[in-house]
């Protein structure tokens, strides 16, 4: 693979590193914070795990500097590289909400479940997430503090909705919030924020309210996985809020209709293409394929649907 690097200096010590997910550029950011006690959020794939290595050499981060590691929660794309950056960094400490820690420290369960629903193309996408010592992984609840060094903290504020293991981080010295997929997805090439709602774990409520606890937290900036640092933070959150509640409505529609996913997937499909400038007419073909790939319409519905039917 290529371990070409691009790193942003976002300002505060803190910085940008595309991880390159299945070679994809600008589609999964991972953030070093190079404090006293260097933090890396979101360690991307087990794929990107040479590209990090790279970014954290070139900022001058060797094995042994490392203090910790941190995710938003346990999905591939944020989390599948923790097992190859703990063998890499061996001294970092890896902080994860504790309904996900197991799975890190034992991942045959996540892995054959995401076999389940990538199939072959799971290899090329994510690679494999390998275990990480338990001894090494501390567990977070609803609120947690990661030690950045000279007073600076990282702190862990649950917000499920998304996912049941998520956790927004706010860093003390910067006001950042780490939104992992709790505010959706940003395109910065477009600016348009779209909803992800991937199955089992999505409940609308729920996300709403996590919306909520991120706003009351009163960040500076949000830092998106999937893509990058937007200042406009309260506008953000509530088209956020605003694209959950088109979605849901959407996929109830379809199933008051007793669509079956492909047609339901076809008529949101049709129903949201319009809300965002990445799939409109004349857009970047490129550009929409990437994020399907990330954030497919189906992935979306089927969330949806499943919450939809737990409630009925």
């Amino acid at each position: 693979m290529d371990t070409t690097t691009t790193v942003t200096p976002l300002g505060g010590d803190v910085y940008e590193i595309d991880t390159r997910m299945a070679g994809y550029t600008g589609i999964t950011a991972g953030y070093l914070i190079l404090s006293d006690r260097p933090c890396l959020v979101e360690p991307g794939t087990s794929g990107s795990a040479p590209v990090v290595r790279r970014a954290l050499t070139e900022l001058g981060v060797g094995p042994a500097d490392l203090a910790s590691v941190v995710v938003t929660h346990i999905h591939l794309d944020h989390a599948g590289g923790v097992g190859d950056i703990a063998g890499m960094y061996p001294r970092a400490e890896v902080v994860v909400h504790e309904k996900g820690a197991r799975h890190l420290a034992s991942p045959e369960r996540l892995m054959r479940s995401a076999r389940m629903v990538y199939g072959d193309s799971l290899d090329v996408l994510f690679g494999e997430l390998k275990p990480t010592d338990a001894a090494r992984i501390r567990a977070v609840d609803d609120t947690g503090v990661v030690d950045l060094g000279g007073g600076r903290r990282l702190e862990a504020h649950y917000s499920p909705g998304h996912a049941k293991h998520h956790v927004g981080l706010m860093d003390s010295g910067t006001g950042d919030l780490y939104v992992g997929d709790a505010a959706g997805i940003y395109i910065p090439e477009t600016a348009d924020v779209r909803p992800a709602t991937p199955p089992p774990d999505f409940d609308l409520d729920t996300a709403l309210k996590s919306l909520g606890t991120f706003r009351s937290l009163g960040p500076q900036r949000l830092l998106f996985a999937h893509y990058g640092p937007v200042a406009e933070v309260d506008d953000t959150l509530e088209r956020s809020a605003e694209e959950l509640r088109v979605w849901v409505d959407a996929v109830r529609d379809a199933r008051d209709r007793d669509l079956d996913l492909d047609h339901a997937v076809a008529m949101v499909a049709e129903r949201t293409r319009d809300r965002y400038a990445v799939t409109r007419d004349g857009a970047d073909p490129d550009l929409a394929a990437k994020y399907e790939v990330l954030n497919g319409v189906e992935s979306n519905v089927a969330g949806i649907m499943h919450a939809l039917g737990r409630h009925a």
